[in-house]
């Protein structure tokens, strides 16, 4: 069984939140995925069509896993059922954003190299910009009461949302009792021993490689395409410089310990180990971030969570909003917004980047992968993993949104968080309340209430302060 966002792939069916069902046939390899006939599509009308999909790629990666369908398979019917459901499989199997390397890919069958780039960059672009500007308004506006009330009632969807993606993804871990003691496990030794999450990811592949029963049947393998070691290393020589380029150049010109470079090579170590979408990621840079580097306040990310969350395309751009203010409050020698930007692009490009080269040089290895019962099982284990630091991704954003500051008790290598409830923001509280009763109750979208929750934000600090 593979798991998507949102999506299960099981006993022939590929269910997402619209219920559309795929049905899977037997595995095709890469060449003959190339070699399908198919009405050859015109690049001028592919373009206009991944400008449609990166400006209105709303609803995480589930909503714009099901966008691509409709448009791509029902719509426009550039691939069959088949073809979509392989480009899919092969992007769950990766690090990063699911739905922005699934549009990457399906450019590349479509047109190659040009199609991939065209397509993956179109998906991220228009969300980016978006959150740019926000991020721009953020530190010239945040003093003014109605700004300040937004961004002070979208902590409270934040904290649903992030429930929500608990939720969700426990439901996929299954019923295993070594997937069960890894969720379990991966909550304690972040929550209790500040476990750095690279390391949980380590373990709990492991785990699942290891220790997770080996299925009945072994799919079978496929014929490998020739030359394809020698596509895999040119392709990853010229993506790898691709990617790493503006780091390096930053290095050169303005030093390794420089802002620019520090993000640069923090964000490319993230961008390959961000199994489990944006909030997995979020754990990272919480301790990261926030508790090791000072780049931003706990308070901010919840506030970049929430701008990532308002605007098109991967919900990972809430990375891009951290760079911004990292490097906003270094920026020799620069100008605050000028490096604010840099930053911004920086965190951009090394986060994006490494999805085309896993596309790209990936590409003729995807059934190998596919059926890798290994590779199977250390996915299943860091799915269960990202559940449990999920959770203590939400348990650590209320307590920053409800106190503030946050302290601890230290018995040896354990340390338990702990807070003052004199400090306790009723206001927040009471706003939290009414976001889950909307949220879980009267079923309100994402969208819908990130701006009931803003408003009712802008209403508090304009009538109490």
């Amino acid at each position: 069984m593979a798991v998507s966002h949102g999506f299960v792939i099981s006993d022939g069916l590929y269910d997402d939140p619209f219920r559309i069902p795929i049905r899977t046939q037997a595995p095709m390899t890469i060449r003959e995925l190339q070699q399908v006939s198919a009405p050859p599509v015109p690049f001028a009308e592919a373009l206009a069509v991944w400008i449609r999909v990166g400006f209105l790629s709303f609803g995480g990666s589930a909503g714009q896993i099901a966008m691509l369908h409709t448009i791509i398979v029902e719509e426009k019917k550039w691939l069959d059922e088949k073809r979509f459901l392989h480009a899919l499989n092969y992007c769950t199997l990766l690090p990063g954003p699911e739905a922005q390397q699934l549009a990457t890919y399906i450019g590349w069958l479509l047109h190659g190299v040009r199609g991939g780039l065209t397509a993956g960059l179109l998906f991220v672009l228009p969300g980016a910009l978006i959150v740019l500007g926000l991020s721009m308004l953020y530190v010239t506006a945040r003093s003014i009461p109605i700004v300040d009330g937004i961004f002070f009632g979208i902590k409270a969807a934040v904290l649903v949302i992030v429930v929500q993606a608990v939720i969700k993804m426990a439901k996929r871990v299954g019923d295993a009792a070594v997937l069960k003691a890894v969720m379990a496990a991966s909550l304690l030794a972040i929550l209790l021993f500040q476990v750095p999450y690279p390391l949980i990811v380590v373990a709990a592949a492991a785990c699942g490689a290891f220790l997770l029963p080996k299925p009945a049947e072994a799919a079978p393998a496929s014929n490998p395409s020739p030359g394809r070691y020698a596509a895999l290393l040119t392709s990853t020589l010229v993506w790898g410089v691709v990617w790493l380029a503006p780091v390096g150049v930053a290095a050169v010109l303005l030093g390794p310990g420089h802002i620019l470079t520090q993000i640069g090579l923090f964000f490319s170590q993230l961008a390959v180990i961000t199994f489990g979408g944006a909030y997995a990621l979020l754990v990272w840079l919480a301790q990261a971030a926030v508790e090791q580097k000072g780049w931003v306040t706990a308070a901010e990310m919840v506030d970049g969570l929430g701008l990532a969350e308002t605007k098109p395309g991967p919900t990972i751009l809430v990375t891009q909003f951290v760079g911004f203010l990292a490097a906003f409050r270094a920026p020799d020698p620069f100008s605050p917004m000028t490096a604010a930007i840099l930053g911004a692009a920086m965190t951009t490009w090394v986060t994006f980047a490494p999805s085309f080269l896993f596309i790209f040089a990936g590409a003729p290895f995807v059934e190998d992968l596919r059926h890798n019962r290994l590779l199977a099982g250390a996915l299943k284990g860091i799915t269960a993993a990202v559940v449990g630091v999920i959770l203590y991704l939400a348990i650590w954003f209320a307590l920053h949104v409800f106190f503030g500051a946050i302290g601890s008790l230290s018995f040896g290598p354990v340390r338990v968080p702990t807070v003052t409830l004199a400090a306790l923001d009723w206001k927040a509280a009471v706003l939290a309340v009414i976001a889950f009763v909307l949220a879980f109750r009267l079923k309100l979208g994402l969208i819908t209430l990130i701006a009931v929750m803003a408003v009712l934000g802008v209403a508090v600090k304009l009538t109490s302060g």
